[in-house]
């Protein structure tokens, strides 16, 4: 596993649960030939003393170098660390996954990247069961996951339609491609109603363009 060292006394923020590890806040990454380079691989993250700070997802070709996955050293990143933060993230909107079937409104805003300790996910949920679950990866690690992310989304909305939206300069920053397309079900229409806020509106759900329907 690579083990990245932060420089002497720029641990501070860690050290107060803050989520991003900057390039100029790292001694050195060290790790197997090539791993370095991996985008999104695990790191063990330890002060220039030796001291376990954190596990997290690696970003060689980003200015936010690594993107906390968990401070307890005890917990692993593996396929059951992402169903446990899909499941918690869907749990803390369950009251608004409540209204999704009610005049005011009928989408969600499911997953909120560093707020559900899923740095760099969005997802929005429209339409319910029969809707679409709408995904932008815009970060290394949880693009290196994207495959059992998606499984544990669809599992716990029983939602069937996933589709991924991409935001062009976010990837290109993580040196992530620019891609977007269904990642499960049908892909969505060219316009799909949906109302947000008692507002009756007409979305692209390929861009995320809306207007007032009318």
């Amino acid at each position: 596993m690579l083990v990245i060292t932060i420089k002497q006394g720029k641990e501070k923020s860690l050290l107060v649960r803050q989520p991003w590890i900057y390039a100029s806040a790292i001694e050195r990454v060290e790790g197997k030939p090539g791993e370095n380079m991996q985008l999104g691989a695990t790191a063990l993250v330890h002060s220039s003393s030796g001291k376990f700070l954190a596990r997290a997802a690696h970003s060689p070709k980003s200015e936010i170098r690594a993107r906390v996955w968990t401070f307890d050293q005890n917990e692993a990143v593996d396929h059951a660390f992402m169903k446990r933060r899909v499941k918690a993230a869907v749990a803390a909107r369950s009251l608004a996954a409540g209204r999704k079937n009610s005049a005011a409104t009928d989408v969600v805003r499911l997953v909120l990247a560093e707020k559900d300790d899923l740095p760099g996910l969005l997802v929005d949920w429209y339409g319910g069961r029969q809707g679409y679950l709408i995904c932008e990866f815009q970060a290394a690690g949880v693009e290196a996951w994207k495959v059992p992310i998606v499984k544990a989304l669809m599992a716990e909305t029983d939602c069937l339609n996933v589709y991924e939206r991409s935001d062009e300069l976010i990837r290109k920053g993580e040196g992530l491609l620019n891609v977007s397309g269904v990642l499960a079900g049908e892909e969505p229409p060219d316009e799909t109603q949906f109302t947000e806020n008692g507002v009756r509106f007409a979305l692209d759900i390929k861009t995320g363009k809306k207007s007032k329907y009318r």
